[in-house]
């Protein structure tokens, strides 16, 4: 297949997003996308920042459908798709905004990104002896193979088919977990669970409830002290293996689960040395450091995975709390605002495993417990099914995109992911 083969400087424009200077910024306030908001293949908008912009800076700073927006710094490389998810969305210096010209499609270049940061192909690029940026002039040298124009579409066209089913499942899921978060509430933030009428609450505790520390009703372990990069690749502590024992670490847990896509292994005698690491089934692993705002409740299927590096291990102590319950209590707002006031850090979170068994929380009888997990499992079920739809669909669109973006595969053989489901 004929395909050509240039720098990134002849088939695209970029800018550096604008500096953010309290002293110096004037004109209209807007939000802006700093490097935290740009994730491989999405974006999180949940939590946006603003910055003033004059209307002179509007065009070099501004967004538009089909830029492709990728951090400098941070895991330099990563990199979204800008499809207009918001009005008015403007970028800090921290990213660079590609436009590719007409002939190149936005979709493929970012899957040609997307192959370039899962073989490590922006390593070469990088400059920095300890932290890793990847500048402008080193950007513009990155060579980019492409077909023809309707090939691109072609290609992207059938990448993206997997990415939408996904994001499909992704919004359905929101929509699951804001329902069992909203029962959570009404049950236990405002104390209308089933049969409330007729328990007196006394010093804002229901007849029969009582206050506890987190501390006191589980036990917490710190991670084992290995280290992972970008997609599992291998670095220094341990040697990572293609197979053997999974390793969690924070860019694994994704929603409510630990995702297993692009999870890093360490050797079977590795793990038999680390084994008081070692996970079981409703344990609760979230980051220590970073987005700790993040939790997962760990499944069967993954029972004696270790916790890695930057992870922090929940274990019930006794029968006093349901795990499902204990999970919802920690994923509720509050709670997350609290564990992340008590955190400490200017550039990455650090939470305190002690300061975490200080958390008080409340502890219903068993049966309002139980009614709760009854009423509460099916909707996580649901969950649980189409997050593990979507890692399946993941794992299909990267084994398709190493073969499309070098032409071994004939795109008019292979079935969109709805016929194929």
């Amino acid at each position: 297949m004929n395909w050509d083969a240039r720098p990134l400087s002849e088939v695209a424009e970029f800018e550096l997003g604008k500096m953010l200077d309290q002293a110096k910024n004037k004109g209209e306030l807007l939000p802006y996308l700093a490097n935290v908001n740009v994730r491989w293949g999405e974006f999180d908008l949940g939590n946006l920042r603003e910055m003033r912009f004059m209307p002179q800076e509007m065009e070099r700073f501004s967004l538009r459908n089909g830029d492709i927006v990728m951090c400098e710094g941070g895991e330099p490389g990563r990199c979204a798709l800008w499809q207009g998810q918001r009005d008015g969305m403007m970028f800090q210096k921290a990213l660079h905004r590609i436009r590719p010209r007409r002939e190149i499609n936005s979709a493929f270049l970012y899957y040609v990104f997307l192959n370039i940061g899962r073989t490590n192909g922006f390593a070469p690029y990088f400059t920095g002896a300890t932290i890793k940026h990847l500048p402008r002039e080193q950007l513009a040298k990155i060579p980019i193979r492409f077909p023809d124009l309707e090939m691109q579409k072609a290609i992207a066209a059938i990448l993206q088919a997997y990415d939408d089913l996904i994001a499909t499942n992704q919004r359905r899921i929101a929509l699951l977990e804001d329902a069992a978060r909203r029962i959570y509430r009404e049950w236990f933030v405002h104390l209308r669970f089933p049969g409330h009428e007729t328990v007196p609450v006394v010093d804002g505790v229901p007849r029969g409830w009582r206050k506890a520390t987190l501390g006191t009703v589980c036990d917490e372990t710190p991670g084992a002290s290995v280290q992972t990069g970008p997609f599992g690749s291998q670095l220094h502590s341990y040697d990572y293996t293609e197979m053997g024992v999974p390793v969690v670490m924070p860019q694994d847990i994704v929603g409510d689960r630990i995702r297993t896509t692009k999870i890093a292994y360490v050797a079977d005698d590795t793990a038999k040395r680390l084994e008081r690491h070692a996970l079981q089934r409703l344990d609760i692993v979230f980051p220590r450091r970073g987005d700790i705002a993040k939790r997962a409740l760990v499944e069967t299927s993954q029972e004696g995975y270790l916790c890695g590096t930057g992870c922090l291990r929940i274990r019930l102590a006794g029968n006093v709390l349901h795990p499902l319950f204990l999970y919802c209590v920690l994923a509720d707002p509050l709670v997350v605002k609290w564990i992340e006031g008590q955190a400490v850090g200017a550039t990455m979170l650090n939470l305190s495993a002690t300061i975490l068994r200080s958390l008080e929380i409340i502890v219903p009888i068993t049966a309002v417990q139980a009614a709760f997990t009854s009423v509460t499992a099916g909707l996580r079920e649901q969950v649980s099914t189409l997050e593990e739809q979507n890692e399946k669909l993941a794992h299909a669109r990267d084994l398709l995109l190493p073969k499309l973006m070098s032409g071994q595969l004939d795109v008019s053989g292979i079935a969109l992911p709805e016929a194929a489901a």
